[in-house]
């Protein structure tokens, strides 16, 4: 997730240098053969042009609206996460018998929700896991396709057996059916993939505008001509490529669903409510975004 303070624009710059690479290159050979070609006599209203960067501004505006709602989605479902992590734990420390296995009992929901956090990140960045992971699964011998869910498996597994009312049973279990929801919902982000005929579509219209952006401008002036034929063309690029990034949230990008940091606020907030002495510190990010 990008940081308000620290916004890196050569970052951005960096990752359409593909694009500006192609629209300068066409913009420069469109200009030269409205300068030195037969084309020269061809002139292109410009109510015409306009008229094509309209239709393209208004399918920018529903592309980079549509990727705002799912990364806007993402972030409202990681959020729930966290609240329900918290709950999850607190209705276990109210509602567990005072025995000797409480505080054990505790841990191994909290280790196991931790685990569960950063997995459920990993998988959806399809990551390999990290070394906390890999150690608790093989420690519990957890070898399963879909391991986020194998884990609040577990949660369920393992409330079965303790000794609570039913009352208190279905309270937490509602609370481990809304973090599988949650779950779902990630897991259904990241599988949808955005249309791609509708980046084609963008992307034709987008060249097109700037194939006769040229022919309706003045030849007296090739830089001036040369110059707005990249700048006008590139700005619908750069909010294409916003979209763009936008609309996957679990890619392991600097605007992706910030889901480590999460997750470590997470595992602290656990650790620290079961008075758990070995919590982690917050990471402080020095980039412009933090993951």
């Amino acid at each position: 997730m990008l940081l308000n303070k620290k916004i890196s624009v050569l970052a951005f710059v960096k990752l359409i240098r593909y694009n500006i690479i192609a629209i300068c290159s066409y913009a420069v050979i469109v200009g030269m053969l409205d300068q030195y070609s037969f084309m020269a006599k061809i002139s292109v209203p410009l109510a015409l042009t306009a008229t094509v960067g309209t239709v393209v501004s208004l399918l920018l505006s529903f592309r980079t609206a549509q990727s705002y709602e799912r990364w806007w989605e993402a972030r409202t479902v990681w959020g729930a996460i966290v609240n329900d992590s918290r709950t999850l734990i607190r209705q276990l420390m109210e509602f567990l018998p005072d025995t000797p296995d409480k505080e054990m009992q505790l841990k191994t929901f909290v280790d196991r929700h931790v685990i569960w956090c950063y997995a459920l990140s990993e998988s959806l960045r399809r990551r390999p896991f990290s070394q906390p992971v890999i150690t608790y699964l093989a420690t519990e011998k957890i070898d399963e396709l879909n391991i986020p869910n194998a884990l609040l498996t577990r949660h369920g597994m393992d409330l079965s057996t303790l000794n609570l009312t039913e009352f208190r049973q279905v309270q937490i279990d509602s609370t481990i059916t809304r973090l599988c929801d949650a779950m779902g919902k990630c897991e259904r982000i990241k599988n949808t993939v955005f249309p791609r005929s509708y980046s084609l579509l963008v992307h034709v219209l987008i060249y097109i505008f700037a194939t006769l952006l040229p022919f309706g401008l003045d030849d007296q002036y090739l830089y001036v001509e040369t110059g707005l034929t990249i700048l006008i063309p590139l700005m619908f690029i750069s909010i294409e490529r916003t979209a763009i990034l936008m609309q996957d949230p679990f890619e392991n990008l600097p605007m992706d669903t910030p889901m480590t940091t999460i997750s470590t606020t997470i595992e602290i907030n656990l650790k620290q409510m079961t008075g758990n002495p070995d919590t982690p510190p917050m990471p402080a990010s020095n980039t412009y975004y933090q993951m």
